[in-house]
């Protein structure tokens, strides 16, 4: 695998990607007033990517950007594969602009019928990709990764919109030998906000004291 876990789309898409996600409050940034996220992370930073689906020209924009990785850093891709739920709208549209099959990856094997976790057009041999909407600690993401593995699918990548850059996804990242596509990461995240007037030149060295230990992070002033 590359050296480089964390590799920017070849589309240079990030920071009109940063500006969009602002203006439809898909990030809220709150240094002092943090959020409390399902893992009891207290975050400055909340990001709800399905927004994106209903603000067309910002959502093609998305779909042009995973467009360029799969063209250019992909070569042999032939199914595109979502994460449930966040990845799958995505993936949907992501395949039929590229004339591909595409699954979706559950989080846990369905509890009747078949019992399956990978739904779709699914084979052994197959060359996928996932997509995914936000790549935090990459367990949702490189779970999905063993899921379709366990098919025998080959994963050449994994691509999403967003990813925070924690240490955690790297570790992930490199035991899964799978590369890690982003079309914005936090540090072009954070200058748009600043330049935006979303946050003030004094709240980046508390963000950026979050993100690199978000278990430990205590709000300014708190």
């Amino acid at each position: 695998m590359e050296s480089t876990w964390l590799l920017d789309s070849p589309s240079h898409c990030a920071a009109a990607i940063a500006k969009g996600l602002l203006q439809i409050r898909a990030v809220e940034l709150r240094p002092s007033d943090p959020f409390t996220w399902s893992s009891g992370w207290k975050s400055p930073i909340y990001c709800d990517n399905r927004l994106i689906l209903g603000y067309t020209a910002l959502w093609r924009q998305v779909i042009r950007g995973f467009e360029d990785v799969v063209k250019m850093a992909c070569p042999g891709v032939n199914l595109i594969a979502g994460t449930a739920t966040a990845g799958i709208p995505h993936a949907a549209v992501l395949a039929d602009r590229l004339g591909l099959p595409m699954a979706y990856v559950r989080s846990s094997a369905k509890g009747h019928g078949k019992q399956k976790r990978v739904e779709g057009s699914i084979y052994s041999g197959a060359r996928a990709i996932v997509i995914e909407d936000t790549l935090s600690t990459g367990g949702s993401s490189f779970s999905a990764v063993e899921a379709l593995r366990d098919e025998g699918v080959e994963v050449l990548a994994v691509a999403t919109i967003f990813s925070y850059d924690f240490d955690v996804a790297k570790g992930r990242a490199s035991d899964a030998q799978v590369p890690v596509y982003r079309l914005l990461d936090y540090h072009t995240l954070i200058r748009e906000a600043v330049a935006m007037g979303a946050v003030s030149d004094s709240d980046v060295d508390a963000l950026m004291a979050w993100r690199d230990a978000p278990d430990r992070y205590a709000a300014p002033n708190s």
